[in-house]
């Protein structure tokens, strides 16, 4: 995330007449040269060495507690990031980019009426989704440390705390689809709807959250019909979001599998005769990772998908719970590594395919024809839309102002 959002230093600003300059900073170049992925990869190696000796060494040597190893590696790594210039200015471009996440964006609350989602945004609130657990384990944290030393007492704030923290990722990811639907809303986008779409997505995540919470309230010697009731249940709302993320990374967040009623209509022709052209079909024309790579990641997401799954065999296993934890957290943020590829390959496709048909500045639709984080399209030819003026939407009974984005992921800009 630092590596993507260093790199995307070009800020561009639009006057009346649409005139356009895009102004590079010296200090953003440096951030590009500071945060490289081997970098990263040494301080996440790093950290992960650095939490297991102040475990031990707390725990085993010191004869403390596991609550007092936490903040005892807390502590080094703020002490770390006070030392460490590299460190902190990580550290603001993540508070930076939390706070755009937390922007109302909405005219009640600030001038910036309707202000588009960037991709950047949308791309950290994505990676965040896969943290999930990490936050359940946070709001567990934090939630111990205010009982501490007193054990944490059986009540129903010690399952709701972790609860909503866990939901937090999903509940802003779809916040943001509804700040695009109004802004498509405004625009008199016929593809608004798929923004719904897109929230009713994130929005399936919360249901195995708070079933999965009510769970822990029920219990199993005493209610057994009810606890198998509610893991069916669980298991069928688990099934349903994770064919609906799959197929929606595939078609929208992709763009692949864009024309099968093509290759519907003669499969022989395709298969056998032209296999290339059926990649293309099932895939996309452009594969800059190739058919057979970006088919295995294909297959692995798919996979990864339903790591949930390992639940049954748990005990066979593992041989405790937060081994558990500990596997399914890394294979998803392994999952979300490769979704990464695929994502940020589509989106340089599409910017640099509308640079190649028009010549001019680029300037993505709002229609959200793949995902439901683009700016909307001022030169829009719609009949049924109003006409526009600078940056600006006309909808009800006035204009409103539509700014463009601070920041944008990819070096082409937009207005």
């Amino acid at each position: 995330l630092l590596c993507e959002d260093a790199s995307n230093s070009t800020i561009t600003t639009s006057n009346n007449n649409n005139m356009e300059s895009t102004i590079t900073t010296s200090s953003t170049k440096q951030q590009a040269e500071v945060f490289t992925a081997p970098r990263l990869l040494v301080l996440s190696l790093v950290l992960l060495i650095m939490l297991h000796v102040t475990s031990f060494t707390w725990i085993h040597i010191l004869g403390g507690d596991a609550m007092g190893a936490v903040f005892c590696f807390y502590l080094f790594v703020a002490i770390g990031a006070l030392y460490s210039t590299w460190a902190r200015q990580g550290l603001f471009l993540i508070l930076g980019r939390v706070m755009e996440l937390l922007h109302p964006r909405c005219y009640c609350c600030s001038y910036e009426r309707y202000r588009p989602i960037p991709f950047v945004d949308v791309f950290f609130a994505d990676a965040l989704c896969s943290l999930s657990k990490v936050f359940f384990d946070w709001g567990m944290l934090w939630h111990m440390a205010s009982h501490y030393p007193q054990p944490v007492p059986a009540s129903a704030h010690s399952i709701i705390i972790p609860s909503v923290c866990a939901a937090l990722p999903y509940i802003i990811r779809a916040r943001q689809c509804m700040v695009m639907h109004t802004i498509g809303v405004f625009k008199n986008d016929p593809k608004r709807y798929q923004h719904v779409l897109n929230a009713i997505k994130y929005c399936s995540s919360l249901f195995p959250i708070c079933l999965s919470a009510y769970q822990k309230t029920v219990v199993t010697a005493e209610q057994p019909t009810k606890a198998a009731a509610l893991e069916a249940i669980l298991i069928v709302l688990l099934l349903i979001n994770c064919c609906y993320c799959f197929l929606w990374d595939v078609i929208m967040d992709w763009g692949m599998i864009s024309d099968p009623t093509s290759l519907l209509s003669d499969p022989k022709k395709y298969i056998l005769k032209e296999p290339n052209l059926c990649f293309q079909k099932i895939l996309r024309p452009r594969l800059r990772f190739g058919p057979k790579i970006t088919i295995a990641i294909l297959i692995t997401n798919l996979f990864l998908r339903f790591t949930w799954l390992l639940r049954f065999w748990e005990k066979r296993l593992f041989p405790s719970v937060d081994e558990f934890v500990l596997c399914t957290e890394f294979l998803e943020v392994f999952r979300r590594a490769l979704w990464n590829l695929l994502r940020v390959e589509w989106e340089q496709i599409k910017i640099s395919s509308n640079k190649e048909q028009q010549h001019t500045p680029i300037k993505v639709s709002l229609s959200m024809e793949e995902e439901d984080d683009y700016f909307p399209n001022e030169n829009s030819n719609n009949s049924n839309s109003n006409t526009n003026s600078g940056n600006s939407i006309t909808g009800g009974s006035g204009i409103y102002p539509l700014l463009p984005s601070r920041r944008t992921l990819s070096l082409p800009t937009v207005s």
